[in-house]
């Protein structure tokens, strides 16, 4: 097994090439790490290229076609991108082997056929001409990246034409696919998907042996199958990814328009067909919708809604969704799917379908969670904070809306398109972000935000599941609320114990310096509290704090009753 790594790209990959049952081998596979600033410059280069049967110089052709491709693309000037700087290499060789292919005997009519496999970045670059092929395994699917350049004709499908040497210039074929964790990549010459076939070929790549072992099992197998061609195999299996660069993110996503007005459900945009409404709220709207494009698969798209706010903004939070998109991978937090950038017209993001419902619909059902069922989900909701606060990002718009609970017990905490990131453009401050019911004092006041501030929006989350109110009252939009004490829970909540009122009432505290620090000790206060009941030295609420209506009726009857007994 060869493991290779470049700027944060992490791969494996494995070769085997046989002669088979020919005179010789006319095969010729490669692959190039370079030094860290040519994988920083031009990525992972692999390629397979077969000499053209009948030619003389079929193994030259395949080889020099490989190594002179390797040493043209990385000699090409930096300000040119991937397909030209393929495209430029690939022209001078084919110039030079068609013109010794018409003036030298040794070499006569020599060509080859040419497949490639750029790694840069976060995206696949294939480059291809002739009949050998490019695979993609994903999740147990197989797809073909490349078209076979043959006679269509059942008699003449073995038939070139296009390869390299064959005419004075050649075309390139070239597409950009984005990479995944886990993506396995196979080039192959023919006598290798002709001898097998696609649904063999599925069945040795799913097995997932090593690349180097699955190369060599792949080639066997053609042979064993009768293929009567030499047998080539290239497996590259990506074990990680690098982040995804800002600029590059946002290049790509300030190019996109808002689509105004906004879509409704029916409409088909970018292959996703919109069926019903998830959400239609005061920035985005929310569609359950089928990407037609990659198996009818359920996803969920947002877009935004126009002439709510300057574009801007939403630029600002698309942009950010993506990023985190691109460097959290966990299970309490919702993820985005990368749509390549050719498909994407205007400005949305696209989501798994999670099935379940939001904590928002959970609250609006009688009766309400018990202790162990609440502090069960608020412990989740601990998890999905701290993965965030882990990675130096901060939310800002924790609420039931923003929390999926999955029907399989899991739980989701998405809507990252307000988070606040190292390093990243903050929004104007007319546009701070969240929802005011559960922003924290100083983000009310003006301030960006800190986990503090995220702590405040769990305790007030938490608070609101037991009995669907807010320590402080609902705040609306635009308002500055005054913070007194917060209401205790236990004045909505007598059957909850004394310790839960004295956890969130840290959580929710105004001052930060008197907050809970973080969400990993509010989930051990939980914890404890549920284990064994808070703590020891815990202070029962007065009758002022838990109920101060009650408070000044039961005094205005004593104060009463004083008075009368006075003039006795």
């Amino acid at each position: 097994m060869t493991e290779a790594r470049a700027t944060g790209i992490k791969i494996q990959f494995g070769i085997a090439s046989e002669q088979g049952r020919r005179p010789r081998n006319e095969d010729y596979a490669g692959l190039y790490q370079g030094t860290p600033a040519q994988r920083a410059r031009r990525g992972i280069v692999a390629a397979v290229a077969d000499g053209v049967g009948g030619a003389k110089g079929g193994r030259v052709a395949a080889e020099l076609a490989v190594r002179t491709f390797i040493d043209g693309y990385h000699a090409q000037p930096e300000t040119i991108g991937v397909q030209h700087a393929a495209a430029a290499s690939i022209d001078a060789y084919n110039g030079w082997l068609h013109q010794l292919g018409q003036t030298d005997a040794a070499l006569e009519n020599a060509a080859c056929t040419f497949t490639a496999l750029i790694l840069l970045g976060r995206k696949a670059h294939v480059l291809h001409v002739g009949d050998s092929r490019a695979y993609r395994l994903r999740d147990d699917r197989l797809d073909l990246l490349t078209e076979d350049h043959t006679l269509r004709h059942p008699d003449l499908r073995h038939v070139l034409f296009r390869a390299i040497g064959i005419e004075r210039t050649v075309r390139l074929d070239h597409a950009v696919e984005a990479l995944k964790p886990h993506d396995r990549f196979l080039l192959c010459s023919d006598g290798v998907h002709g001898g097998l076939g696609d649904r063999r070929l599925r069945e040795l790549l799913s097995r997932r042996l090593v690349a180097e072992e699955t190369a060599r099992e792949i080639a066997a197998a053609a042979l064993d199958a009768g293929s009567a061609d030499n047998v080539t195999a290239l497996v590259i299996d990506v074990v990680s990814l690098p982040p995804v660069e800002h600029a590059e993110l946002e290049l790509a996503i300030t190019a996109l328009p808002v689509r105004d007005p906004a879509p409704r459900s029916g409409e088909t945009v970018d292959g996703f067909q919109l069926d019903g409404v998830l959400s239609d709220g005061r920035y985005s709207r929310l569609f359950r919708a089928v990407d037609t494009l990659n198996g009818d698969r359920e996803i969920v798209v947002k877009f935004p809604q126009p002439t709510v706010t300057e574009e801007t903004t939403y630029h600002l939070a698309f942009l950010r969704e993506a990023w985190v998109a691109a460097r959290i991978h966990s299970p309490w937090i919702g993820e985005v799917i990368d749509i390549p950038p050719e498909r994407q017209t205007p400005l949305y993001s696209v989501m798994p379908f999670y099935a379940g419902e939001t904590l928002e619909r959970r609250l609006s059902r009688k009766p309400r969670p018990n202790l162990r069922e609440g502090v069960e989900l608020a412990l989740k909701l601990c998890k999905a904070v701290s993965t965030l606060h882990r990675a130096g990002i901060v939310h800002r718009d924790i609420k039931p809306d923003n929390v999926i609970l999955e029907s399989g017990g899991g739980l989701r905490l998405i809507d990252l398109g307000v988070v606040r990131l190292p390093r990243i453009e903050e929004f104007p401050t007319a546009d701070i972000p969240g929802t005011p019911s559960y922003m924290a004092p100083e983000l009310l006041a003006g301030e960006s935000g800190d986990e503090a501030s995220d702590v405040y929006a769990l305790g007030v989350t938490v608070y609101r599941m037991f009995c669907d109110r807010y320590p402080y009252g609902e705040i609306e939009p635009f308002s500055r609320p005054r913070f007194g004490k917060p209401t205790p829970l236990s004045r909505h909540r007598p059957d909850l114990p004394g310790w839960l009122d004295a956890v969130l009432e840290r959580a929710v505290a105004v001052e930060r310096g008197e907050r809970i620090a973080d969400a990993i000790e509010l989930a051990a206060e939980l914890e404890n509290g549920l284990s064994r009941g808070g703590p020891v030295s815990l202070r029962k609420p007065t009758l002022y704090e838990r109920d101060p209506v009650r408070f000044w009726q039961v005094f205005s009857v004593i104060l009463g009753l004083t008075l009368l007994v006075s003039h006795l």
